[in-house]
């Protein structure tokens, strides 16, 4: 089972766009270039086609990466009620808040938070607005904790 802690929600999904970001100058700076020699060697139709290639593997990377981002923003505006609700569950029964972890990145009913060795299930008003845990038992007690 897989738990998380209040750092991850923090710092998630940030390394994935700098990798695309990275992509995509490269290739950006490859079209250019490849664009200079062309302009410069007109007899040579390589040049050309190298450009062509890199432009749609741009083209291809910056479709990858609108779409990274729209599912990232949706992550993240779900993600971001997980932080107060650690908060307070920390606040209410006076730990830290690094010493509480979740098994779900976003707030829903029934996750399970576990904090002083202990699992609790959380119930969720309709509203959202406040919370029960009762005590659980997990089946298997392996745990993997993403920080």
């Amino acid at each position: 089972m897989t738990f998380y802690t209040e750092s991850y929600f923090m710092h998630q999904q940030q390394f994935n766009s700098l990798v695309n970001y990275a992509v995509i100058l490269v290739l950006i700076l490859l079209v250019l270039i490849n664009s200079f020699r062309y302009f410069r060697h007109q007899l040579q139709t390589r040049y050309r086609d190298l450009g062509i290639i890199f432009f749609l593997l741009l083209l291809i990377f910056a479709g990858l990466q609108v779409t990274n981002l729209e599912k990232t923003y949706s992550q993240q505006s779900q993600s971001l009620q997980m932080r107060p609700f650690i908060r307070a569950v920390a606040k209410d029964h006076g730990i830290n808040p690094n010493k509480v972890v979740v098994n779900s990145t976003t707030l829903t009913d029934g996750i399970i938070v576990r904090f002083d060795k202990k699992d609790y299930r959380v119930n969720l008003s309709p509203s959202g607005d406040n919370y029960t845990l009762t005590r659980a038992h997990v089946v298997d007690h392996r745990v993997i904790i993403q920080k």
